[in-house]
């Protein structure tokens, strides 16, 4: 599973009026990245709307509905830093979304990589805080 997290899949210090808007650009980064089609987009908002993605420790993890399995062309992950926060709804502020796209059972494996990662609020402290794309990178190479 090469090329899941690439620099071009990571944005840094990102402002976002919502959730919709900060889940519209884990979804962008996917499509720019050719993993997943523009629909992928509008599943992701659809799956939101149907239950969080909220995990808690600041994480959010924006993904597909089962119906949006066509929609996706590769695995891949994108990396949002929100680190003045985006309301969640229920009281819960995420600083950090993990935007996914996984082909057949992949995402089981990519998620349980990310839940190893983000369950440490000090990985995701460093996460959010990091100043640049590789140093995401490096760390999401020690689990993913």
């Amino acid at each position: 599973m090469k090329n899941i997290l690439t620099v071009e899949k990571i944005m840094l210090n990102a402002k976002v009026a919502n959730k919709e808007e900060a889940i519209r650009l884990a979804g962008e980064l996917l499509v720019r990245a050719g993993h997943v089609t523009e629909a992928y987009v509008e599943k992701m908002q659809e799956r939101e709307q149907l239950a969080t993605t909220y995990i808690g420790s600041g994480v959010a993890i924006p993904h597909g509905t089962n119906e949006s399995k066509a929609e996706i062309q590769s695995t891949g992950i994108s990396i949002i830093q929100v680190p003045e926060g985006v309301d969640f709804g229920e009281g819960n502020t995420a600083y950090l979304l993990v935007g996914i796209a996984a082909v057949g059972d992949e995402h089981l494996e990519v998620l349980s990589n990310i839940a190893i990662l983000c369950s440490e609020e000090e990985n995701v402290k460093r996460i959010v805080n990091a100043a640049s794309a590789e140093e995401i990178i490096a760390m999401f190479s020690e689990e993913v």
